[in-house]
């Protein structure tokens, strides 16, 4: 619980610290929900670390309060396959379906910075070596995924489509999270996506 909260407040203090330091902007004074700004797409996930692999992938549907910041919310799916993870040779196979928020900021355009917080769900399947039993388990892990990356034709709010490419960490480290490595170590997940504005007619392009 400690965790889930600390995560909850540095996205609320990020997000509450850029609002304010733009409030001399004319048109985020302008106040109201506003269909354009909404956006979806969504991610590939993937990882490749001391004898563990993870492919996923994660669909988003979002807000951009302003030109510099979007909030959203995500659904994931990951399938994680470990070796060795006790004994020579054996396997864990994880799969985990779960789902959270994120908040992304852009101090320059074609950079943004990103803290995401998930909830996940897991199921496991142990498989030792030589033909042993199999053992299945179930497990819930949450995860704070910080990190940041690159994006390609973002202009603000609106405009076109654009690709993004981000590495991102999980600093709560959790038993069980799929982001960790045989060891529980934490491992880099790099994930490439695509954002689509909505409810854009001919599209518009609005400057940073």
């Amino acid at each position: 619980m400690k965790s889930r909260l600390i995560a909850l407040l540095f996205i609320a203090s990020a997000v509450s610290s850029f609002t304010q330091a733009q409030e001399g902007d004319e048109e985020e004074r302008k106040k109201g929900f506003k269909k354009e700004n909404l956006f979806t797409g969504g991610s590939i996930s993937l990882a490749f670390y001391s004898n563990t692999f993870l492919i996923g992938g994660s669909p988003v549907f979002g807000y951009s309060i302003t030109n510099w910041a979007d909030l959203g919310i995500v659904v994931n799916y990951n399938y994680t396959s470990y070796r060795d993870y006790q004994v020579f040779d054996d396997r864990l196979k994880q799969q985990n379906i779960g789902g959270g928020g994120f908040v992304k900021l852009y101090p320059i355009r074609f950079l943004f910075a990103q803290a995401q917080y998930e909830y996940n769900f897991l199921h496991l399947k142990y498989i030792p070596p030589n033909g042993g039993l199999e053992i299945k388990d179930k497990l819930e892990a949450a995860s704070f995924l910080i990190g940041g990356g690159y994006t390609t034709g973002r202009m603000g709010r609106g405009g076109a489509p654009h690709f993004y490419l981000a590495i991102l960490f999980d600093m709560l480290n959790n038993p069980g999270s799929p982001y960790t490595d045989a060891y529980g170590r934490t491992i880099p997940i790099i994930r490439g996506g695509v954002q689509i504005p909505l409810f854009q007619g001919g599209g518009r392009n609005q400057e940073n």
